[in-house]
């Protein structure tokens, strides 16, 4: 009785909190809500995942949204399915006795396997956990599996600490599983209704995890990336290594995420994408809903933003620049961003990466630096001047360069 009544008081004072602070489409204050004394009433990773997740997801979603992609055939390709496979007596044990229902995700959070009592899996269905549910925190805000996702440590939610008020009746454990090489491969989770918490769960969700890392097979081998986007000297986007279909405003809008990985409002992305045109929002909700699909649902709604990195030519070059690494900036500058694009947002990003190629070419003593620029920029004088400046009397590459200035001066 006396556990009773503290998780009581403790549900209450955080249904007051929540109630003052994750309170729909309310602005979030800073810093993090406290009491009178001074003490916040969130710990603190609770209180920035809320943070985080507010921008994305709305506290009032009755349900997590659901992956697109065949599960079955997902879980059945799982470099977890077999430890699970083989644990799966032990975790129906755990479930049925004790009152939980258990389930173990992907990378993303997405929700691949679910065990436990009919009775609660019956009420977990109402919310999407289940197999293709979307639990990671652009979809479904502060819960222990995403917690688990972001930081890469064991976690737990209880009642209220949960941003979406739909879940203040349960409480959630949670643990990562990694492969040897330290990749993330997905999490474990225990769940139950608040009233049945207790500090032991997490011991259990942790050794949990930990059985199953023991049977992952030693040299697991890395996943190549899902998607990849090619968006410079022309577009294209490949899924699984299949191509993938798109118009070319869907492609722009995909571009746009890529390079600015904190997002979008949906007025900034329309003004991004239209600039003072009269378009109506519903034809970018309409584009952006089509990206979705093709993505896998990786395109948070509430905020416009890639809720898993994609790879991207574009997002590689400047990370090449940034590492100081110019040989492998000018190897992916196969042209200008989207060339035949006169989307504002996409135009002011093409001007800022051939600036930022453009001189860092000038500032480099290579000479094959600017030879190769030069060959992508016949026209820029400056280059070529700057690749003769570097070219010993009697290089072979003399000749060709001569010619492409001459030709650049004539113009």
């Amino acid at each position: 009785m006396p556990q009773s009544r503290t998780l009581t008081q403790q549900r209450a004072a955080l249904e007051q909190e929540w109630a003052r602070w994750a309170i729909p489409h309310a602005p979030t204050p800073e810093p993090f809500p406290r009491t009178s004394s001074g003490h916040t009433m969130l710990r603190s990773e609770v209180a920035r995942s809320w943070q985080r997740s507010l921008s994305t997801v709305d506290p009032e979603r009755r349900a997590a949204p659901a992956d697109d992609d065949e599960i079955a055939t997902r879980w059945a390709h799982s470099p977890l399915h077999a430890p699970v496979t083989a644990l799966a007596d032990e975790l129906h044990s755990i479930t049925d006795d004790s009152g939980f229902t258990a389930c173990v995700t992907d990378e993303r959070g997405t929700i691949l396997w679910v065990s436990g009592g009919r009775v609660l899996r019956r009420r977990a269905e109402q919310l999407n956990f289940a197999p293709g549910g979307r639990w990671d925190e652009p979809h479904m805000g502060t819960n222990a599996m995403s917690l688990a996702l972001c930081t890469g440590q064991p976690a737990t939610v209880f009642s209220a600490e949960h941003l979406i008020a739909a879940l203040h009746s349960w409480v959630c454990y949670s643990a990562p599983i990694n492969a040897p090489d330290g990749r993330r491969l997905g999490v474990i989770d225990l769940s139950t209704s608040w009233e049945r918490s207790h500090p032991l769960a997490l011991s259990t969700v942790r050794a949990l995890a930990t059985a199953i890392r023991s049977q992952l097979p030693p040299d697991l081998p890395a996943e190549q990336p899902e998607i990849r986007l090619q968006c410079l000297g022309g577009a294209s986007l490949s899924r699984a290594g299949c191509p993938v279909r798109l118009r070319p405003r869907q492609l722009e809008i995909l571009t746009l995420l890529a390079l600015e990985p904190d997002g979008f409002t949906p007025q900034r992305l329309h003004s991004a994408i239209y600039g003072d045109r009269p378009v109506s929002a519903s034809t970018l909700k309409a584009d952006v809903s089509h990206l979705r699909h093709a993505t896998g649902g990786e395109i948070a709604s509430r905020r416009y933003l890639l809720t898993r990195p994609i790879s991207c030519d574009a997002v590689d070059l400047l990370d090449a620049l940034a590492a100081g690494n110019l040989t492998a900036a000018l190897r992916l500058y196969r042209g200008p961003l989207l060339p035949g694009s006169d989307t504002p947002g996409i135009a002011q990003w093409r001007e800022n990466l051939a600036v930022r190629v453009r001189t860092a070419v000038l500032e480099s003593p290579c000479a094959a630096h600017a030879v190769q620029f030069g060959i992508r920029c016949p026209e820029d004088v400056r280059v070529h001047e700057h690749a003769l400046a570097l070219l010993r009397p009697g290089d072979p590459r003399r000749p060709e360069v001569t010619a492409r200035l001459h030709a650049a001066l004539a113009d």
